[in-house]
């Protein structure tokens, strides 16, 4: 099969469910600044230093879950068929490690410039799209249904990143994370794919 099919080149893409729509539309627009944000997610992964190496587990799970809302907001929302879910315990996980962070930083006295190394840097460059990706979102609400699974977690996601930049940030507080132990702590597979291609 070839990557290259040549349907795409009158501007219009295909979303699940064998309906065909222009590429700068709110619902590709969405997923686009979704699959934006899972490749910077990449870029932070790889410049994680082996002190943050509990934070490999957590993001690679966030990529997966990434994948998952990426189907479900490339699925035609006159498409029968659900294609994907994601379940609230995504959004819980989030907020533990949240929480979990941030009982080890000091709490935040005032606003704080996006720079440091790059692990840092590039996390909250990821925070920053995250919020675009929501934005992006919140505007297909608006015009047609989204599973509000979605909504929530893309809102919870950029604290999450905000979190994490400030902890790759401090030395201290990630020597006092604990490794993370048993299947809890793998990366969840998102379900049997179902093809989408980025914009």
């Amino acid at each position: 099969m070839k990557i290259y099919t040549k349907t795409g080149d009158d501007g219009n893409t295909g979303l699940l469910g064998n309906v065909r729509v222009g590429k700068d539309t709110v619902r590709i627009e969405a997923y686009g600044a979704v699959d934006e944000l899972n490749a910077v997610l990449g870029v932070v992964l790889a410049h994680l230093l082996p002190a943050a190496h509990v934070a490999i587990s957590q993001l690679t799970a966030v990529q997966s879950d990434l994948l998952i809302i990426g189907t479900m907001l490339a699925t035609s929302p006159s498409d029968p068929k659900k294609r994907a879910d994601l379940p609230p315990s995504r959004t819980k996980a989030l907020e533990d490690h949240i929480d979990e962070m941030e009982s080890r930083l000091k709490p935040l006295q005032n606003f704080i410039l996006p720079q440091g190394t790059p692990a840092c840097a590039f996390a909250h460059l990821a925070r920053g799209i995250s919020r675009r990706a929501e934005r992006r979102t919140v505007a297909l609400s608006r015009q047609e249904r989204v599973d509000k699974a979605v909504l929530v977690y893309l809102n919870r996601l950029s604290d999450y990143l905000f979190v994490l930049a400030r902890w790759i940030a401090d030395p201290r507080a990630r020597g006092r994370i604990p490794r993370p132990t048993g299947p809890k702590s793998l990366p969840k597979k998102p379900n049997p794919p179902t093809a989408w291609a980025p914009p």
